[in-house]
């Protein structure tokens, strides 16, 4: 029988907490052996091992998921099937990996056998599981446990607050990892070079500017009457001005500074753009990551920046309206 709406979403909102509660019992409980393993991790790496995430069933998941985290943080990382890894499969293992073998009961069969066979080719194996005293911690090196009071699952059987922790577990140990190695934005787009973090984290600000005869520039000396119609033209929301003979951003005029020099009196539009203009605006190298344009929109509060080269001259604009075609914000 289908659960009415108020009751369907009482459970729903019920097993959300459940796992909550997993979480915050997890997160409280971290300490020495959480440590051990970043330490193990460290380790390995820096003697050219690899990490080898295996589980069964959900766990397996839950240990591929990781793979790929590690992976694309930088932390060579494969999963092992268990079953195949006793025939055959173990040729991927090496003196100097680390092994992180997940089991939530900590007793899955296929995980305990595993550990003897890995400690002969000289791999550490580190258990994750929620049950500290299970056979697979015991025989462990290192121990990755996570807590769970209680399973969302109102018959107590399906996996969801403890995948829910494991993952998130997981996670933890990554992003740890990925700040003590002092992992860069520039770091982390060489392993995602395709797709939308790739376009994001490799798109640099000349490939987003505005040229040509959409960049609107002339010099200090210019009325504000110009300067309006070459905006106009341009179909800008501001203009680059320029000095006279270096041809150095002097300042920039906007939409809202034109509007603001109507209160000035009448005869306006004739006075020099400089005495309206706002100088030393906020500029941004062409080089730069289309990233650090939308941090530097977003920081100040502005709808424009002009792009200068190495001295100072303008040779592009950020147009804020331009960021949502281009999908980085």
């Amino acid at each position: 029988m289908a659960l009415e709406n108020k009751t369907a979403l009482a459970r729903a909102r019920a097993c959300i907490r459940i796992e909550k509660d997993a979480l915050e019992a997890t997160a409280k409980s971290l300490g020495a052996e959480f440590m051990a393993t970043v330490r193990a991790v460290e380790a390995a790496q820096a003697a050219g091992g690899k990490l080898i995430f295996s589980g069964v069933g959900k766990s397996a998941h839950i240990a591929q998921k990781l793979t790929g985290t590690f992976n694309s943080t930088g932390v060579s990382s494969c999963f092992l099937d268990a079953t195949q890894a006793l025939h055959g499969d173990l040729g991927l293992c090496a003196e100097g990996d680390l092994a992180i073998l997940l089991s939530n009961s900590g007793q899955s069969e296929e995980i305990v056998r595993l550990v003897p066979v890995l400690r002969r080719f000289g791999v550490q194996v580190v258990a994750f599981t929620a049950f500290p005293d299970s056979d697979l911690a015991r025989h462990a090196d290192h121990r990755l446990i996570y807590r769970v009071p209680r399973e969302a699952c109102p018959l107590q059987l399906a996996p969801t607050a403890s995948t829910t922790a494991a993952l998130a577990l997981g996670d933890a140990l990554a992003m740890v990892l990925l700040e003590s190695r002092g992992v860069t934005r520039d770091d982390f787009a060489r392993y995602h070079p395709a797709g939308n973090i790739g376009r994001l984290l490799l798109l640099k600000v000349k490939d987003i500017m505005r040229t040509g005869e959409r960049l609107p520039v002339m010099s200090e000396n210019g009325t504000l009457q110009e300067a309006i119609l070459a905006m106009t033209k341009a179909k800008s929301g501001s203009i680059a001005l320029v000095q006279g003979r270096t041809g150095k951003l002097a300042g920039i005029l906007t939409d809202g500074d034109f509007r603001r020099s109507a209160l000035s009196g009448s005869g306006f539009l004739e006075r020099p753009v400089a005495d309206f203009m706002t100088r030393s605006p906020k500029v941004i190298l062409e080089d730069a990551l289309g990233v650090e344009a939308l941090r530097m929109f977003e920081a100040h509060k502005i709808d424009d920046l002009i792009v200068v080269d190495r001295k100072g001259r303008p040779v592009g604009l950020v147009d804020g309206q331009d960021l949502p075609k281009l999908k980085i914000v």
